[in-house]
């Protein structure tokens, strides 16, 4: 009878807190906005308001400070998850990447990050919360 006793390796058992957050941040990366695709359905619309101007001012001071949420898709490519008013300041502004948090998502769960972060938006049209 073979039992199966699975080991934790070695240097996972020197691990410090750091070296896991250092792990996290390494999966915040900068991705060529040609490369991102739209969230299929997505039900959010990004209008072209004093909003959005003052989000591209803000870009080309600055850069995008908050990363937008991706998931690799499995051609290689990206699938926006959130961040899509900060990808399309970035597009507007004229830059080539944009800073994005890579995570590893189901579908389902991109769904529920996706209404979860647009919920935290100040404005929300009424036909985008029915």
């Amino acid at each position: 009878r073979e039992s199966k006793i699975e080991l934790t390796a070695y240097d996972d058992l020197f691990e410090t807190d750091e070296s896991r957050a250092e792990a996290n941040l390494s999966k915040i990366r900068e991705i060529p906005i040609a490369e991102i695709d739209e969230f299929p359905d997505h039900p959010f619309k990004v209008l072209m308001d004093e909003d959005m101007e003052q989000l591209v001012d803000s870009v080309r001071r600055s850069g995008v400070m908050t990363p937008a949420t991706v998931r690799q898709k499995e051609d290689g490519r990206y699938e926006l998850i959130s961040g899509h008013r900060r990808k399309k300041a970035c597009e507007i502004a004229g830059l080539e990447t944009l800073k994005c948090e890579v995570k590893e998502l189901t579908r389902d769960e991109a769904i529920i990050v996706m209404v979860e972060s647009n919920l935290q938006r100040t404005t929300i049209l009424p036909s985008e919360k029915a």
